[in-house]
């Protein structure tokens, strides 16, 4: 990897491999209702003599179903999302769930079979996602890793790369983009 247009090739190859990769594990877990975060995933390389710029995009609550989030009673996450930590706008998960429910055409049944309002339907579905959490499926960690483990040798010692920092690095740098800290 001496020219920097071998480093660029090396790393573009990389991050469309994570990004194939990824779609392909949201089709897979039957995260594609809308599309939207299939869509929103997207890559930037720049490479320069001594520095290279990668940067990983998708739509915020991408990032919440990679890590996972943890409800209040229980569930888990790998990066510290939490529901209840008033970090997040309020009211945005019953949103997305809205929008969800009526994608999906979901409306649940009470004991005696009739329909509750999509509203009802709303509510328990948010609620227990609060209480729960949301499970972290890794769609975008997994190619991310694999694919870092191919890179050039003399690119990571010549760079400090480190997957657990730039993947990090990645994490920090869109959720600043989305209002987190």
């Amino acid at each position: 990897m001496s020219t920097q247009d071998e480093r660029q090739e090396a790393l573009d190859k990389f991050r469309k491999y994570v990004i194939s990769q990824a779609r392909r594990n949201l089709t897979m877990q039957g995260k594609k209702a809308s599309g939207a975060l299939y869509k929103s995933l997207n890559g930037n390389l720049r490479a320069m003599p001594n520095s290279v710029r990668l940067f990983f995009e998708m739509e915020e609550y991408g990032f919440y179903q990679d890590q996972g989030v943890k409800g209040i009673k229980s569930g888990r996450s790998l990066s510290g999302f939490r529901f209840g930590s008033g970090r997040g706008p309020k009211g945005g998960l019953t949103k997305g769930i809205r929008k969800w429910v009526a994608l999906k055409g979901i409306q649940f049944r009470d004991k005696k079979g009739r329909f509750v309002t999509k509203e009802a339907t709303v509510q328990t579905i948010v609620r227990s996602i609060y209480n729960k959490g949301i499970e972290p499926s890794m769609f975008f960690t997994k190619p991310f890793e694999k694919a870092f483990k191919y890179l050039p040798d003399e690119m990571i010692k010549a760079f400090g790369f480190d997957a657990e920092k730039l993947f990090d690095m990645i994490m920090k740098e869109n959720m600043k983009n989305y209002g987190y800290k």
